[in-house]
């Protein structure tokens, strides 16, 4: 829900701290001590996000569900390196699945429990083999930072001031009058019989209290509930504001929150050290950066707003400006062994095809600079297809239903009455007919993930960025470089040609890599490109 994502705002008000439970104390030396993580296979991967009650369904009750998407797994990997149709994701993200009274599941009321609209615990167990047989890793969004006003929890806590469960959330006998820190004419106390309780997006998602130790030990008990169930990591919603000790600066990325992360970590390593950890920070470089702490005790992944927002801004507006910005502050304020998370758009934001108003040549741009800048890319279902959004700016118009078949009221997406409308074109732009046009967007996605897959640079290795003397502002050259391979990557994001000139680079002759790259030019002084408007080029160097 958008009301969940606030833009990162400038914050200056001075913490008032009020009252609350005893701090968090540091991890004793040795508790929950992690394994060795032997495989990091999400180094480079690229996962797909599933809302799944837009993706297939299997009962015709035109709501998506877990043996639906299960159904069509073929169609984002099919285990087999042979073939080429399928769209050769690494893992799959689930937007959240467990109980809840809502369409999107940000508000939980049983977190060991599937929702009934999606199926049960059997049809997650048959998704996560089918997915494991696949070579496909399953993520779950986890809404850690709130529940539901109708969980148990919250009933318990909200039943009086004696309650087992009081001190799980945040209560005050008079109105704190804190706002929400990116609007402070909104509240974020709300009443409950005679006392307020904190409940930061809105009166229906109480936010748990995790100065709490028993709500601590409880959420790691849970996800390594899941972790037996087979999940393979955790999408941790709006983390920014996990533990809030007072007003505005309070209210978001506390070192306490970081103190929680770190702990919270330790505890999925030692459970599984192959799992994941992503975090929802929606915020400027330098925060997005502290949730890695050292690099390796926090976050594995966090989302990269700033530079899905450049890369979008890039392909909307022919200018690279922003994009070489955000690059170079991400280099300075990463963490070594820091690995990004960047994306084109998500489920809170309007989809890249209508911001560029479904303009192919600018949908590929975005994609090429998405899989060639370092990082484990994430694609929103319906981008590969240059899904557009539905009427309006509703949550609902950027999660409408993925058309699977151009013809037939449902799409292909169900046999009965869909949960919402179809955003426009689905006639034309469709999973089957993509899928046999070798010249389609899903096609040249399907390019991009295995050049990725099959280029140790492209895959994992570092970004060193290329000057173009003279060129516009719509250029961006950079190589990507690993012990095994180097990589010039450079895009055109405007209207005109792009030629280089001579480009001072280690090598002598270049191989392309990027369907649709031009050859290189050995010229006085290195070598030359000369680009297409909207267009991008990928070289292996010799």
């Amino acid at each position: 829900m958008c009301s969940r994502c606030p833009l990162a705002l400038a914050l200056s008000v001075a913490v008032l701290a009020l009252p609350l439970a005893p701090p968090l104390a540091a991890p004793s030396p040795g508790a929950e001590r992690a394994s060795s993580r032997p495989d990091e296979w999400w180094k480079g991967a690229v996962f797909y996000q599933v809302f799944v009650r837009s993706f297939a369904d299997s009962d015709g009750d035109g709501v998506g569900d877990l043996a639906g998407l299960t159904d069509h797994l073929d169609y984002l990997n099919d285990g087999d390196p042979a073939t080429h149709d399928d769209l050769g994701v690494d893992a799959i993200l689930l937007m959240p699945v467990f109980a809840s009274p809502s369409y999107h599941g940000y508000d939980v009321t049983d977190y060991e429990r599937i929702a009934s609209a999606y199926g049960d615990l059997d049809s997650f167990s048959k998704l996560v083999q089918a997915a494991h047989r696949r070579g496909l890793k399953v993520i779950l969004d986890l809404p850690l930072n709130h529940t539901s006003d109708e969980h148990p929890w919250f009933k318990d806590s909200a039943s009086g001031r004696a309650s087992r469960r009081r001190g799980w959330y945040e209560w005050s006998p008079k109105d704190p009058g804190w706002g929400k820190p990116w609007d402070l004419s909104s509240k974020a106390w709300h009443r409950r019989g005679k006392d307020f309780y904190y409940g930061l997006f809105e009166a229906g998602m109480p936010d748990l209290n995790y100065q709490n130790q028993e709500v601590r030990e409880e959420m790691k008990r849970i996800i390594r509930l899941w972790l037996g169930r087979g999940a393979d990591g955790f999408r941790l919603d709006a983390v920014r504001f996990l533990v809030e000790t007072g007003p505005v600066r309070g209210q978001v990325s506390t070192p306490l929150t970081h103190a929680y992360l770190k702990e919270l970590s330790q505890a999925v390593r030692a459970e599984k050290p192959g799992a994941v950890l992503v975090g929802e920070v929606w915020s400027v470089t330098e925060d997005i950066a502290d949730y890695y702490g050292n690099g390796s005790d926090e976050l594995d992944l966090a989302f990269d707003f700033p530079l899905a927002a450049a890369i979008v801004s890039a392909a909307a507006n022919g200018r690279t400006d922003e994009l070489s910005s955000v690059l170079a502050a991400a280099r300075r304020a990463y963490p070594p062994g820091a690995v990004d998370a960047p994306f084109l758009t998500n489920h809170d934001q309007i989809r890249i095809a209508t911001r560029v108003q479904n303009d192919p040549a600018r949908l590929r741009l975005a994609a090429a600079l998405l899989f060639t800048l370092p990082g484990s890319p994430f694609v929103y279902q319906g981008e590969e297809l240059g899904e557009e959004n539905g009427d309006g700016q509703a949550d609902e118009e950027k999660r409408t239903p993925l058309p699977f078949r151009c013809e037939g009221a449902g799409h292909g997406f169900t046999n009965g009455t869909p949960w919402h409308a179809f955003a426009k074109g689905a006639e034309q732009r469709c999973v089957e007919r993509e899928r046999a046009d070798p010249t389609s967007l899903l096609s040249f996605y399907r390019d991009l993930i295995v050049l990725r897959h099959a280029s140790p640079a492209l895959l994992r290795g570092d970004l060193e960025p290329v000057g173009l003397p003279g060129a516009p502002h719509s250029a961006l050259a950079f190589l990507r470089k690993s012990e095994a391979e180097v990589v010039l990557c450079i895009h055109n994001a405007g209207p005109e040609p792009l030629d280089t000139g001579p480009l001072e680079l280690p090598a002598t002759s270049a191989e392309p890599l990027l369907p649709g790259s031009p050859p290189l030019e050995a010229v006085a002084g290195g070598l030359r490109a000369v680009l297409p408007p909207l267009s991008s080029g990928a070289w292996r160097l010799f």
